[in-house]
């Protein structure tokens, strides 16, 4: 992991900000990163002071003047360089990303892998930021909208996206002609290190000015800085209900705006009419990637009454087969949950399950041993449970799916509706009406609704979030970008006259 850190120029840098390419030695405390792939500390690095962190502002906000002037089509330019610099350090990112939080190498690689799709995505979003023009009332009188941009974008991410999430609030801020100051957690500090790094010569050669693309490094005091500072228009923050929760009451008192991608409680309905080798694989993936450590994870498979003693059969056979390892070994189905604190979690989680009746279909636990040795690593269990019950109505980040069964395709929209979370859902189906009414108003009521596919693994050509206690934001593609973005309504005369609208007359 040396070399990697090297290759991506951190393994000297332990900075907590930077304003663009230049470093700035923050005096906070230091923050330890160690992996959960097998507890070693990889590095550390200073957090914050406030001093710090409004340097940090300031210049965003003297940078903002410049960078808003520059063409939309030039800031896209620089965002395509940005993009062919993550290309160039993929793997190595990949790496970091897959040792500092624990996915698997695959998934570490995809994950660098969508913050290049969203740089893509920018540059032509670049030269599509259309308005709108409308026909007046008033004779020879013009109405159009415009969009101009915000000012500072702040961006508090999440562990388990330790870098993507950056980029899709950040590739579209910049096009947009905003700048961005990024939080990224501070059990990742060392991914967003590295991102910062791999961008800088993208910035200092194409003389963006110094204050556009700023990263700070600290914990909870350093987001609620962020939330509550009136020189941050727009919050973006991905995380907990709780968090969000916060961060969104912080940013209303202030008349900001805040954008919120929280937790998932996200359902699979299968159907009598299933593949049920697609359902499998769909369910299973959902469960257990990323150790259950997705906003998007399946917690909760609800399955025709029919088919629910056969489909609960090849879970277990499946749940037998996989493995659990290391996720740098590309052979590893599942990996360490994030810290020790993420397995205590776990296993509160199943001991409230046990205690409100639930019967373990795949029994869970902690895995000790000389392979296991960071106490991060936990076995894929499966419960049967009733959807009623507060522990599952709450999200557990970790890999613990909640089975059920259903008579009507009414009572399974009802069930998987039945939660506060609305962000991920599916069903599996091959009957054209049942995807259809899941699909309709009165079906899903959650951001993302899918057929015939799972609950993970969203593109970043379609708006990410979701409803209720997901916060209600949207990420990445469709028109998300006017979240970025403020509106105005313009109006001209070119008239020797001054008619006045709804043919209200006003003589003097």
């Amino acid at each position: 992991m040396e070399k990697v850190l090297g290759k991506l120029g951190i393994d000297k840098v332990n900075d907590g900000a930077a304003t663009g390419a230049k470093w700035i030695k923050a005096n906070g405390e230091k923050i330890d990163s160690f992996s959960p792939v097998d507890g070693k500390r990889i590095g550390s690095v200073a957090t914050v002071t406030r001093e710090d962190y409004d340097t940090v502002v300031a210049k965003a906000q003297e940078a903002f003047i410049e960078w808003r002037t520059w063409p939309a089509p030039k800031r896209g330019e620089v965002v395509r360089q940005m993009g062919d610099a993550l290309r160039k350090h993929k793997e190595h990112l990949g790496k970091l990303v897959s040792y500092e939080m624990g996915k698997s190498l695959q998934e570490g690689y995809g994950e660098v892998q969508e913050m290049i799709d969203i740089c893509d995505f920018a540059v032509g979003l670049s030269r599509q930021l259309y308005g709108l023009t409308m026909h007046s009332e008033r004779p020879q009188h013009r109405m159009y909208e415009q969009w101009h941009p915000l000012g500072v974008v702040g961006i508090i991410s999440a562990f388990n996206f330790p870098v993507a999430v950056w980029s899709w609030n950040s590739m579209l801020a910049f096009i947009c002609g905003n700048t961005c100051i990024w939080k990224p957690s501070e059990k990742t500090p060392l991914s967003g290190l590295a991102c910062q790094n791999i961008i800088a010569d993208v910035l200092k050669d194409n003389n963006v000015p110094e204050g556009v693309c700023n990263l700070v490094i600290g914990g909870r005091d350093c987001g609620e800085w962020m939330s509550s500072d009136v020189r941050i228009p727009l919050m973006s923050a991905t995380g907990s209900t709780r968090m969000g929760k916060a961060v969104g009451a912080a940013v209303a008192a202030r008349l900001g705006r805040s954008l919120l991608e929280l937790g998932g409680n996200n359902a699979i309905i299968v159907t009598e009419n299933a593949d049920l080798n697609i359902a499998l694989r769909a369910a299973i993936f959902g469960a257990v990637g990323t150790a259950g450590q997705r906003c998007t994870t399946t917690r909760r498979l609800i399955i025709h009454e029919s088919i629910y003693d056969a489909f609960k059969k090849k879970l277990v056979a499946a749940y037998k087969q996989l493995v659990i390892g290391s996720p740098l070994d590309e052979n590893s189905h599942v990996g360490p949950l994030i810290d020790t604190d993420a397995v205590a979690a776990y296993t509160q989680a199943i001991a409230e399950v046990k205690k409100a009746g639930g019967k373990a279909v795949v029994a869970g636990g902690v895995l000790t041993g000389e392979d296991y040795e960071s106490g991060c690593y936990v076995k894929p269990c499966v419960f049967e449970v009733q959807n009623e019950w507060p522990i599952v109505q709450h999200e557990t980040f970790a890999p613990i799916l909640y089975i059920m069964k259903y008579s009507t395709l009414q009572e399974a929209i009802a069930l998987q509706n039945a939660v506060p979370q609305g962000l991920s859902s599916s069903i599996m189906t091959l009957n054209m009406r049942e995807a259809e009414q899941f699909l309709s108003c009165a079906g899903s009521d959650c951001g993302i609704a899918n057929v015939n596919i799972g609950t993970s693994g969203a593109e970043i050509g379609g708006a990410f979030g979701g409803e209720k206690e997901t916060g209600g934001g949207r990420e990445s593609g469709s028109d998300s970008w006017k979240a970025y973005m403020r509106r105005q309504t313009n109006t001209i005369n070119y008239s020797d006259q001054l008619p006045l609208a709804q043919g209200i007359k006003f003589n003097i």
